[in-house]
């Protein structure tokens, strides 16, 4: 199950930011230096989106959230600058390999920051905030008052004393 979920995240947040990328990379086309608010906006969503998604499996409580998305962090760098060179090659101009290295390395650096920074941020916050439920829901163990248990020893019960004694 662990597997599946960093797994998810991580291509998850891959995909969306190479689809950024390439969406700025083609726009950049029409116009070079006008897109700096643009540029904002988009990085802007990437966190946004990063820092929901943690703060919504913290919030659930989801079983090893924080390494989770270190995990999907560390695969959604690499995969986003593959993704990003094959979108670009395809959509806005011919680029060869040569783009390749520097996009899975400078580039896969700074999209695993994207990713790491603001879903640390989610998971601090989305743990912090109270689940909406009733007395139907059952109490987490690691929350739930600790009750005194039984000790294993026999206590020793009163003797009475006869009357003569």
């Amino acid at each position: 199950m662990v597997f599946r979920s960093w797994l998810v995240r991580g291509l998850g947040m891959a995909v969306l930011h190479a689809i950024a990328e390439i969406a700025l990379a083609k726009a950049t086309v029409y116009d070079p230096t006008g897109l700096t608010t643009t540029r904002i906006a988009v990085i802007a969503l990437l966190v946004g989106a990063a820092a929901l998604w943690s703060a919504l499996d913290a919030w659930t409580r989801r079983e090893e959230a924080g390494r989770t998305w270190f995990i999907a962090a560390l695969v959604a760098g690499p995969v986003s600058g593959v993704l990003y060179v094959i979108g670009r090659a395809l959509f806005v101009d011919r680029t060869g390999a040569t783009e390749l290295w520097p996009a899975v390395s400078g580039g896969a650096a700074f999209t695993a920051l994207l990713v790491l920074v603001p879903a640390g941020l989610g998971l601090f916050v989305g743990g912090r905030l109270k689940r909406p439920g009733g007395p139907e829901e059952p109490e987490d163990d690691r929350t739930a008052p600790r009750r005194p248990r039984p000790s294993a020893r026999p206590r020793p019960t009163p003797r009475h004393r006869a009357a003569g004694d």
